[in-house]
């Protein structure tokens, strides 16, 4: 109940409630998905971004599909 109700007292520090309602959340939203994005491109866990292993799978998808053919 106590983390429940610092929850709730944090989100009511949120301003715009009446005008927008739940919406007034979209903004810190927009900002997480921007930092993860950029996370993805830019930050290297070993020698790799997100977006080299997607790019490496695709193509090794793509060889597949034409060996098949």
């Amino acid at each position: 109940m106590l983390v429940s109700k610092k929850v709730k007292s944090f989100l009511q520090l949120v301003p715009g409630k009446q005008r927008f309602g739940v919406y007034r959340f979209l903004p810190f939203f927009f900002v997480l998905g921007g930092a993860m994005e950029w996370f993805m491109i830019n930050v290297r866990i070993g020698k790799e971004t997100f977006y080299d292993v997607y790019r490496r799978k695709r193509s090794e998808r793509q060889y597949e599909a034409r060996m098949e053919k």
